[in-house]
């Protein structure tokens, strides 16, 4: 039986591009790589710590409308088209000969690499707060991988699976490859797996075992389950609002439950991991974690639940972009 969810605030320590400049008066003022952007965040309840003129030097300000997710780019300054990005895996986590040999000019460890974009949804292709969970689930594949070659308990040498729904840009999907994970990645969105598929190249991991799949993500996980095949890993980032590339609905509330149950099934005799992060909703990361603790039961293991957190650079405050659960195999 999995044990009482323990609750934590979760903040990525390795961006390269990424920076949480200020926030404020519903507003946050971002670098992504070479730009600086504002973007609409209504947990900003306090004031600006930067001064106006720093606000005013933004590239892009996106202006929302009415409807989910609505609006448009309002831009000050010439921005590319695209443009890369880094993000630093934790060198701690990295073993010889794991990754591919990319490495930085430094030669302090592999750095994804990817493309950023504005897009109509105010997104611009990466959710930078759930960086903290490609180091953790690098950390957790890693221990696995070690195990198995200290013990020898592996029958067939395979490589620990991992299945990531609602998998976007593929930076996850990405992080996991990139130390030896065989990774199932599955999006509604074709133009989001095209991306994904680009930011493969880009980071040099065109040779790691990566399956990319346009699909809904329920309808798969339940045939993946009357297939039999089965996964070490599960990552899951579901969206409050969706729909799959046939028109499936996807609510979160009425939705989640479904997919967790599928996803019990499509769990190996010997799981590693099993993340859920949620985004713009109400719900307590509490109630997400008491789900996956319900979900992990039969299980040793230990539940975390908690949010994921970015600090400013410039009053160190703390702003909340998510809630999420994780469970991890224990002893």
């Amino acid at each position: 039986m999995s044990k009482t969810p323990t609750f934590s605030l979760q903040e990525s320590q390795n961006w390269v591009d990424y920076a949480l400049l200020d926030s404020g008066d519903g507003l946050k003022l971002e670098r992504f790589g070479p730009y600086t952007f504002v973007r609409p965040e209504v947990q900003a309840m306090w004031s600006r710590s930067l001064p106006e003129k720093e606000w005013a030097q933004a590239h892009a300000v996106f202006q929302p409308t009415g409807e989910e997710s609505g609006g448009h780019w309002k831009f000050h300054k010439k921005v590319a088209e695209r443009w890369e990005m880094k993000y630093k895996l934790a060198s701690s986590l990295l073993s010889p000969g794991a990754i591919s040999p990319r490495q930085t000019p430094e030669g302090k460890g592999e750095r994804l690499r990817f493309w950023a974009m504005t897009t109509p949804g105010r997104h611009l292709g990466v959710f930078p707060e759930v960086a903290t969970h490609w180091d953790w689930t690098i950390e957790h594949i890693l221990k696995r991988e070690e195990s198995r070659d200290r013990r020898k308990k592996s029958k067939d040498g395979s490589a620990v699976r991992v299945l990531n729904l609602f998998g976007y840009t593929g930076l996850a999907t990405l992080a996991a490859a990139a130390v030896g994970a065989q990774v199932t990645h599955v999006d509604a969105s074709k133009k989001a797996v095209t991306w994904a598929r680009d930011n493969q190249t880009l980071s040099g991991l065109t040779e790691k075992p990566v399956r990319w799949i346009v699909d809904d993500a329920l309808k798969f996980v339940q045939r993946e389950a009357r297939r039999g095949n089965k996964y070490e890993g599960i990552l899951l980032d579901p969206p409050k609002f969706g729909r799959g590339p046939k028109g499936e609905v996807w609510e979160v509330y009425k939705s989640l439950p479904d997919l967790l149950d599928a996803c019990r099934q499509v769990l190996s005799e010997n799981p590693l991991f099993v993340v859920a992060t949620v985004y713009a909703v109400k719900a307590s990361a509490i109630h997400i974690g008491q789900a996956l603790q319900e979900m992990m039961s039969k299980f040793e293991g230990i539940v975390e639940n908690g949010e994921l957190v970015t600090r400013e650079q410039s009053a160190g405050r703390l702003l909340s972009q998510a809630v999420y659960a994780r469970w991890s195999f224990g002893e």
